[in-house]
């Protein structure tokens, strides 16, 4: 029996009672999914341009043949419109929107907020209290900057866990890259100024710091205190040698520039980007423009997606005009708080920055290009193998990693057509299982997977990427792992999901894995098989992210100190105690007589810390040894 007919949109009827406020309209399909969002400085204009008899690109035309219905939101400005269109696109991934694809999130140099603050590589969600500086177009800039920040200003590198227990400098101090705080060799306003200094080196105020250098030098001078001015020369000289400085027309260069390189409806987006001189690298991104083949509105569409986020530079260089160029330029002032100017048509300096990055975005292109069509085939090679009508759009594959059974971790990568989808993979730490369990461990990590797919599609959750379920589910291991798999599908109803195990051959040599289905069957592609390689690329991942998330976990269980479980015991008290004993290895060989002579450390204090650092019965409690 035929489903009903969906009444065709009147857009002319709806325009009618449009007004011509700016503001963001949204089309949907028969079905309730999101088609597409735009904005508009009058919204009566521009929608009733779509229902006009002006002719239309093909994709346009189909859009439009789709809308079953439509909404707007009115602003108070276009710059409004303009970001509230960045941030709906975002959320909600309309099917004929340029959407910014971007897995990997931005590196950043972090000073962290705590009485001696570290220099440290962050990338991932902002939750360590502190600057972030940033961010750079790719993670050597990253490092290259700390690397100069090190040398200049001294601060230091380390875990906070390595900070508090060591008793002598590091190999840091030695080469002259920290001051050593961690044994109180530089004194704390010292080491104050210093990040003080490193802040405006970050902020692009090196001009400023280095007048403010050669003023304190002369002032030392002056004073006759010669060594803390030849200090302040040595470091004025670092400063002004090693800043490899990019001018434009006699300026210390501020902005980024952009390319935009294209072939049919694939696009790459080359973004070259300098700080107060310093070359922060380039980095290419492939927006997804689903069938969009028009450049110039791909760039424009990154553009206003990728500044909605990071902070803009006073100028930005394009390859080409641009759509709405004034509205967002009008957006991104307001973002940054400063004037941001657009420009499509220079020369000099600018011109030869810009040739640099078309070249790149060619070059970068044509790389994905091939990368793309490699995967196609892996994947429909994959089709063939597991005998499926269409090409699987969604692959997980599962892995477990320990280390004889402590701190389990079990991953979960997902790949799509064009390959890892990293914001959609997940970890899960196992507990409540014996030691070395992998099937137990496989079973937990498995139901918590799919148990909220199952909430999710009943209702009773909110919805997200793991309500989502894969055509292929692989799971590294055999028969064993994949039965646990198997179980657990059928206990929450879940289906149409094609199970198969990833076992290793005899010599676990890459090339001899053998697939295992749930009903019993095997088969050996052999090494040379697409399909073969397809899947060892997402259980190699899965690998990967698996045994990252165990050292994480292992090495965060081994270095956080047993002493800060200790009731009674706080920063003070420990650093006392482990600069008296030398560390936490002269503190465990200690006996209670001896740590009760520390200073601050009571008898009942020191029969607390010896019982828990000798896994004993701590007095004055009900636990037990097992």
């Amino acid at each position: 029996m035929s489903s009903p007919a969906v009444p065709e949109f009147d857009g002319k009827a709806f325009v009618s009672g449009l007004s011509t406020a700016p503001g963001v309209y949204r089309m949907y399909a028969a079905d309730g999914s999101l088609l597409y969002v735009g904005k508009a400085g009058a919204l009566k204009r521009r929608v009733a341009s779509y229902f006009s008899n002006t002719p239309k690109s093909p994709r346009i035309h189909s859009m439009v043949a789709q809308i079953a219905r439509m909404e707007v939101t009115v602003t108070r400005t276009e710059a409004e419109a303009l970001l509230l269109e960045n941030q709906l696109i975002k959320s909600l991934s309309p099917r004929y929107n340029v959407s910014l694809r971007d897995d990997k999130s931005y590196p950043y140099v972090l000073l962290t907020r705590e009485e001696w603050p570290r220099l440290a590589f962050h990338r991932g969600p902002r939750a360590v209290p502190g600057r972030y500086f940033g961010p750079y177009a790719s993670a050597s800039a990253v490092r290259e900057t700390m690397n100069l920040m090190h040398k200049l200003f001294r601060l230091r590198s380390c875990e906070d866990s390595v900070f508090r227990n060591r008793s002598r400098p590091c190999l840091q101090y030695q080469i002259g890259r920290c001051s050593a705080p961690c044994v109180d060799l530089v004194a704390a306003d010292d080491y104050a100024e210093s990040v003080r200094r490193a802040s405006l080196f970050l902020e692009g105020r090196s001009d400023e710091l280095g007048k403010e250098l050669s003023a304190a030098m002369e002032k030392a001078g002056q004073a006759l205190e010669f060594e803390e001015a030849a200090r302040l020369r040595d470091l004025l000289a670092q400063l002004r040698g090693m800043q490899a400085r990019q001018y434009v027309d006699g300026h210390a260069a501020n902005l980024d520039v952009i390319a935009c390189e294209m072939q049919g409806s694939h696009a790459c987006v080359l973004l070259l980007a300098f700080r107060d001189g310093r070359n922060l690298g380039t980095r290419a991104f492939f927006p997804r423009t689903n069938g969009e083949d028009s450049a110039e509105e791909v760039l424009a569409a990154f553009v206003s997606q990728y500044y909605a986020e990071q902070p803009a530079p006073p100028e930005i260089v394009l390859d080409r005009a641009i759509p709405d160029a004034d509205l967002i330029e009008l957006a991104l002032a307001e973002g940054a708080g400063r004037k941001v100017v657009l420009k499509s048509s220079v020369r000099g300096e600018r011109a030869g920055y810009l040739e640099l990055a078309r070249r790149n975005a060619k070059v970068a292109l044509a790389s994905e290009m091939a990368s793309r069509n490699a995967q196609q085939l892996r994947s429909d090679a994959l089709r063939e193998l597991l005998g499926l009508e269409e090409a699987p759009s969604r692959v997980e594959c599962f892995d477990i990693s320990h280390t004889l059974g402590e701190a389990t971790v079990a991953s979960c990568v997902v790949f799509d057509p064009a390959g890892p989808v990293r914001n959609q993979y997940r970890r899960y730490n196992i507990s409540g299982i014996e030691p070395g369990d992998d099937y137990a461990a496989m079973r937990q990590a498995i139901e918590r997977r799919f148990r909220r797919a199952m909430e999710a599609e009943a209702g009773v959750a909110p919805p997200g990427a793991n309500s989502v379920l894969p055509d292929v589910l692989l799971i590294d291991g055999g028969a064993g792992q994949l039965a646990q798999a198997r179980e657990v599908l059928a206990d929450l109803g879940v289906e149409n999901v094609l199970l198969v195990g990833v076992a290793k051959g005899e010599q676990r040599r890459a090339g001899d894995e053998t697939l295992v289905f749930p009903d019993g069957r095997e088969v050996r592609p052999g090494a040379a098989s697409p399909a073969l390689q397809f899947i060892q690329q997402v259980r190699d991942e899965a690998h990967r992210f698996a045994i990252t998330g165990h050292r994480g976990r292992r090495q965060k269980a081994r270095t956080s100190s047993r002493l800060e479980d200790i009731p009674g015991i706080g920063p003070r008290r420990r650093a006392a105690l482990l600069k008296h004993f030398g560390g936490l290895g002269g503190l465990k060989a200690a006996g209670e007589e001896e740590i009760a002579r520390v200073e601050g450390i009571n008898a009942a204090l020191a029969t607390r810390i010896y019982a828990t650092l000798h896994g004993l019965p701590v007095p004055g409690t009900d636990s037990q040894q097992d």
